[in-house]
């Protein structure tokens, strides 16, 4: 992996490199000028229905309590005494791209759009709200919620790059570029945000990209390759370690997964399988092959992982040792 970040490079670039989706990259400024959200909310018609199993090959994953979501061209809601449920967040048939929960907050589900901006449910799935307040009107391929501040979302926004909210998606504010990875700027495919001691404040944003795996402080001071020791000490001298075996290089990272209970435990879908680190991303270590599109782990139990792997749903109660084939609780 190379160096996360270059001081000689411009501070911002139009270069857009394509997320695993097919959709026009925009610059910021172009985005700026575009159509931006509506402030405030807009509540949007939506539809809960039985429902057949959910389709193959998901673009995401997560956990809300014990159900599983399951998101691609629509929203599935699994788990919740065998029942399955889906409805369309984007109200027009456009996907999902991203989701994301937090344990502290019940029925909250976050999802990126590949239409453009976000959808936010307060009941699981159920119904959804478009927020506005000046999130760029392009696919958000990434979202996250703070590990430590559930109010505060993250989205990666395609073409532009990292926007922070601190008041649940009503209002948005630009923070941070693109990763600098392999000599460009790069859309982030997956986020998570991470508890961990070495962290600005204890909180790291983890970023898989294209290229390859990166994170940033919420300090939003400079994007890193993930290394061993004190980051943070490293982060100030500029001095950097390589990890110890870090995921296979040149690799897209589709997805990753934090465990809540156990915030050095990370997950990570990519072509060549599902990879597991115990130590916050420093060593990783193939927990199944196959192609992985998406993963997510349980909130309460780091070792409960489903995975989307060869258009299939596949699930481990012993965090990748062995797996079975996916069946709602």
């Amino acid at each position: 992996m190379t160096r996360s970040s270059d001081p000689a490079r411009p501070r911002r670039s139009t270069f857009a490199f394509p997320v695993r989706r097919e959709n026009a990259a925009l610059s910021r400024r172009s985005l700026l000028h575009s159509a931006v959200g509506a402030l405030g909310l807009l509540a949007l018609p939506f539809g809960v229905q039985a429902a057949e199993p959910a389709p193959l090959s998901p673009t995401a994953l997560a956990f809300e309590g014990d159900a599983l979501l399951i998101a691609g061209e629509t929203f599935t809601r699994s788990g919740d005494g065998g029942a399955i449920q889906t409805s369309d967040p984007a109200s027009n048939g456009g996907g999902v791209l991203a989701l994301a929960t937090h344990p502290d907050r019940p029925g909250r589900v976050v999802v990126g759009l590949a239409t453009g901006g976000l959808a936010i449910s307060q009941d699981g799935g159920r119904s959804w709200e478009r927020p506005g307040g000046g999130l760029p009107d392009a696919p958000v391929a990434a979202v996250a919620v703070a590990a430590a501040e559930p109010d505060t979302l993250y989205a990666s926004v395609q073409g532009d790059g990292l926007w922070q909210s601190e008041d649940a998606g009503q209002s948005w504010t630009f923070v941070m570029d693109r990763p600098w990875l392999a000599e460009a700027e790069r859309d982030s495919l997956t986020l998570a945000s991470v508890d961990l001691a070495t962290g600005m404040g204890g909180i790291w944003i983890y970023a898989g990209t294209e290229s390859g795996l990166t994170r940033v402080p919420d300090c939003f001071c400079r994007w890193q390759d993930v290394q061993p020791g004190d980051a943070m000490d490293a982060l100030v001298s500029g001095d950097a370690l390589p990890p110890e075996a870090p995921l296979p290089a040149g690799e897209p990272i589709r997805a990753l997964a934090s465990a809540p209970a156990a915030p050095e435990t990370l997950y990570a879908a990519l072509p060549s399988g599902i990879w597991a680190s115990r130590d916050a991303g420093v060593v990783w270590s193939r927990a199944a092959e196959g192609d992985a599109a998406a993963v997510a782990v349980h909130p309460v139990d780091p070792n409960h992982v489903v995975a989307a792997l060869d258009g299939d749903l596949r699930q481990s109660r012993d965090g990748g040792a062995t797996w079975t084939a996916y069946a709602a609780e």
